[in-house]
């Protein structure tokens, strides 16, 4: 019984995203079927129907941040029930046996694990499909329990910006006492701001735009640095434990390098590609510091995240569209005009 879904899809590099029917695969015996209510509208998601990556094969549906209703679940299920509401991040499978797969660290699965979409299934070797859709399809064991508590809207950036930028919080053991500062304030960025905040460290934001100030403190940040002023930046030397860069192009990591402590970290979860300027060793070698990169999170990290959230009342802050301005969408999204991350109402479809 494949089924036909309606969905959005970029069917080359070149055009707009249009309405697009496709199959979806049969359930398989530990599949979930979900109903998408509502999918976040990631930078990647970008990239990926533009090919700025190289890699995107099409017609390709986006979304890699979904939340849904479960509509049938397979006779091996057991985590889930018709009608529970459930997520989907970045990754629907793995191998689940090599080292980093036993550890729970599926995003860094040694044969690649299988995207969300713009993937290919381990068992059908058919394509994956995102959650610009009315349907999707997983395996359980990548599926995410929604805790009570959390605004469906705004819980579906959890699962991309959210669990992208607590994964290293969780990795340096990031908590009370600890000094953590955040560079650019995107989605990602307001995410890193509000997680870091809860785990109870002093947060930073190092930003270029004065007009941030009022917006990062709301977010979470109890100090600002401009990072195009030299007497700010010389006034922070020494101080962070770790700096979460989210910055989604090539920039300039140098002078942040003498704000980390002595053992401190700045790690990248936002760009992807060669570093230019190139990387004075100087700052690393004089005090021991780090230059590191994380990509989302396993599974059990990201259900963590979401418990974590609706704990503490976090989620993110959104801006919902309907699927017919997605291509409007990613036109703002490229002169970062959203706070912080659009959502799409995925009832628009039936429209």
């Amino acid at each position: 019984m494949t089924m036909k879904v309606l969905g959005y899809a970029a069917k080359s590099a070149q055009v707009p995203l249009a309405p697009l029917e496709f199959t979806r695969r049969d359930p398989r015996p530990d599949d979930v079927v979900m109903e998408v209510l509502y999918c976040g509208v990631c930078h990647s998601d970008l990239h990926q129907a533009r090919n700025d990556w190289g890699v995107s094969t099409y017609p390709l549906v986006p979304g890699h941040e979904v939340i849904g209703r479960v509509t049938a679940v397979g006779k091996d299920v057991t985590k889930f029930k018709v009608g529970d509401p459930a997520g989907i991040g970045c990754m629907v499978d793995s191998c689940r046996v090599c080292q980093p797969c036993k550890q729970g660290l599926e995003q860094y699965c040694e044969e690649g694990n299988v995207q969300t979409y713009n993937g290919v299934d381990r068992h059908d070797h058919l394509p994956t499909y995102g959650g610009y859709s009315q349907t999707i399809v997983a395996s359980q064991d990548f599926v995410l329990k929604v805790p009570a508590g959390l605004d469906l809207k705004a819980a579906a950036p959890l699962l991309c910006a959210g669990i992208t930028t607590w994964s290293p919080l969780r990795h340096w053991k990031i908590g009370k006492g600890s000094k953590v500062a955040v560079v650019g304030l995107g989605g990602l960025g307001h995410m890193a701001l509000k997680l870091a905040n809860a785990l109870g460290a002093k947060v930073t934001l190092f930003t270029r735009s004065p007009s941030k100030e009022a917006d990062a403190r709301r977010l979470g940040a109890h100090h600002i640095v401009l990072s195009t002023d030299d007497k700010q930046m010389a006034a922070t030397k020494g101080q962070f434990d770790l700096i979460i860069d989210t910055v989604p192009y090539v920039h300039d990591i140098n002078p942040y390098m003498p704000t980390l402590n002595v053992d401190g970290t700045l790690v990248f979860v936002g760009f992807l590609g060669d570093l230019s300027p190139m990387l004075n060793t100087m700052p690393l070698i004089l005090a021991r510091r780090s230059v590191a990169g994380s990509c989302i999170g396993g599974i059990a990290e990201t259900q963590e995240m979401l418990d974590f959230c609706a704990k503490h009342g976090i989620a993110s802050d959104i801006e919902m569209i309907n699927i017919q301005d997605i291509n409007h969408a990613y036109e703002r999204m490229i002169k970062s005009d959203v706070k912080y991350r659009f959502v799409i109402d995925m009832a628009s479809l039936k429209a």
